[in-house]
Parts: structure tokens; C-alpha cells; sequence
């Protein structure tokens, strides 16, 4: 049995802002730092009962502090707006986050403001109009602490990021791996590596000769999630393993997704454990002194015990 990545996480569990305050490192000046993107540009908005004529543009705000800023003016008589911020982490597929109040005369000519706190790399807005055509606009403001040595920082993230997951023998966010079998197993069932399976995205083995074989799903296989755990493939009843000879080299071929989906969904204990080792890797980032030991943070690997997995390994 193998495991081979096919598609890394696109995101980290722990931002370049998070780990910038939590190294107390300086940030650069507010004119550096601070860029606004128009997602609605301000104007007249025709009468549109839906969300799909007044929708903005996709603003990327991953590892930085967004704020989202409904500029809006003086409504039509008994005009009314609404106004959704959706997220998405491919700036295609977006889901709704949060929303503002309703606009009307009694709120309009005003800036509403919302922090942005989701775990999503991308940001747009949606509105409709009702009853009189309204004036508004959407900006979105974010805020990059960046710095001479943000790619450096970066690459620490990556870097203990992927140490968590060799040590908790998990997959922390989202990513797909291929498992390759020399041979179906004995048993009814099959253990998919790194725990918060998401889906199988197919099953194939290839004979003596080289033809592959797609199985399908529910009538030749099921999946079992398992929530945080391994997940698995087991056979459906009365249901057998393909039999026949097989490929010599990695006949058996399982995709798979796996990871927790979101930031906010990672726990507390792998965020605090990926920053201290980004700490430590940070401070100890020369060359090593002859003589010199240099101890292993030990709270963090203390906060990973409990999250480490043994099945599947």
C-alpha cells in the first residue's frame, strides 16, 4: 500500500496575519498595507427582485483582515436594498456568509460595515432592489501586514503544516490523495489514510493485461465517512471483491478527498501547534552552533498527541 498526492491544500490553517501577531512582528504603514477593491461599483441600481443582477466582483482576502463596506445613499421613495456577502475558495462556486440589515429610509446615506471572519479565500457581494431604484456601492477593504519576509513566513506555514500532518497522520485541510493496492484485501473492507474523508472520487484496478475498470459506486463499493476517524470502502451485501489476475504494479487505484473543508473547522489545538512550531522555526532559522541543542517545542507536540490517527497507517 502507497499514498501519493494528486492535490494539495489551497489554503493554510493558520494566515500570514495570525501568525504575524503571534510573533508580534511589526506590520508596514497603512499605505502599504491597506488596499480597497471595488465589488459593487457605486451608482444607480435599477429595481432587480433577485440576486443575480446586482452581483460584484470576487475579491481575494486570504491571510488578511477584510472589511466589506455598503456605502449606500439616499434610497428612492420606499426603495429597499439587500445586500448578502457570499464566499467561495475558487472565486466560482459561492455560498452566502452573512448579510446586511435591510436598507430603506431609515438607514440610508450611511456606511454599514462588515468584518469578514470566514475561512474562505475569495469574497463578493449580491444585492437586490425593490419598490424605487437605489443608490449604492460595495467596496472591499483589506488589510496585508506584509513585510520583507512574507514569503519566508509563508513557506513556515507550509512547512509546519505538513509536519502536523506527518505527525497526527492526518490531512488538515482540504486535499486529494491516490491509494494504490498491490491486492484486494481479505477482509470486506478498505482503510482510506488521514481521517475527515469528504467523498471517493473513483475505484480502479487494471487486470494482468493493463485494462482498467471503473467500479461503481453503491452497487460495487460503499463509503463510509467516519466523521474525524479513517474513513472507509466496504463492500455492499453480497457483493465480492473483483476476482481475476492483476497488473503487477500498483494494480488497485483509490482517489479520494479528504480534510477538513474549512478553516473553521480545524481545530483550536492544530492552529495553536502550527504557530508555535512557525515560532520556533522562525527563531531558530540560521545555522545550527556546534555544541548548541536546540529543544523541540514540546507544548505543541502536546496538543497534537490527542489528534493523532493510527488507523490507516
Amino acid at each position: 500500500m502507497k499514498t501519493v498526492l494528486y492535490a494539495a491544500p489551497t489554503i493554510e490553517p493558520v494566515s500570514l496575519s495570525e501568525l504575524l501577531l503571534h510573533l508580534r512582528h511589526e506590520s508596514d504603514d497603512i499605505a502599504t498595507a491597506l488596499t480597497t477593491t471595488q465589488s459593487i461599483r457605486p451608482g444607480l441600481k435599477d429595481i432587480a427582485d433577485n440576486f443575480t443582477t446586482h452581483v460584484g466582483a470576487g475579491v481575494e482576502v486570504l491571510g488578511k483582515v477584510a472589511l466589506v463596506n455598503l456605502n449606500a445613499g439616499t434610497v428612492g421613495a420606499g426603495g429597499k436594498v439587500d445586500v448578502k456577502i457570499q464566499e467561495s475558495n475558487d472565486n466560482a462556486t459561492w455560498a452566502d456568509w452573512n448579510s446586511y440589515t435591510q436598507i430603506t429610509a431609515a438607514n440610508d446615506d450611511a456606511i454599514h460595515e462588515k468584518h469578514y471572519t470566514g475561512g474562505k479565500r475569495y469574497v463578493r457581494v449580491v444585492a437586490k432592489v425593490t419598490v424605487a431604484a437605489c443608490p449604492f456601492g460595495v467596496d472591499v477593504i483589506t488589510i496585508d501586514e506584509s513585510s520583507v519576509e512574507d514569503d519566508l513566513l509563508n513557506e513556515l506555514i507550509q512547512l509546519a503544516r505538513e509536519h502536523v500532518e506527518d505527525y497526527t497522520r492526518r490531512a488538515i485541510l482540504t486535499q486529494t490523495w491516490d491509494l494504490y493496492l498491490d491486492r484486494w484485501p481479505d477482509g470486506r473492507e478498505i482503510v482510506l489514510p488521514y481521517g475527515n474523508l469528504q467523498s471517493v472520487t473513483s475505484v480502479k484496478y487494471k487486470d494482468s493485461a493493463g485494462a482498467e475498470t471503473t467500479l461503481t459506486a453503491t452497487t460495487d463499493y460503499l463509503v463510509e465517512t467516519n466523521g474525524a476517524d479513517c474513513g472507509q470502502i466496504v463492500l455492499p451485501p453480497n457483493v465480492s471483491w473483483p476476482s481475476g489476475s492483476l497488473y503487477p504494479s500498483n494494480p488497485i487505484n483509490i482517489r479520494y478527498v479528504c480534510g477538513w473543508e474549512d478553516v473553521s473547522d480545524v481545530p483550536a489545538r492544530i492552529k495553536g501547534a502550527v504557530k508555535r512550531l512557525c515560532a520556533d522555526m522562525y527563531a531558530n532559522r540560521g545555522e545550527a552552533v556546534i555544541g548548541a541543542s536546540v529543544q523541540p517545542d514540546t507544548l505543541a507536540y502536546r496538543l497534537l498527541s490527542p489528534l493523532r490517527l493510527w488507523e490507516g497507517i
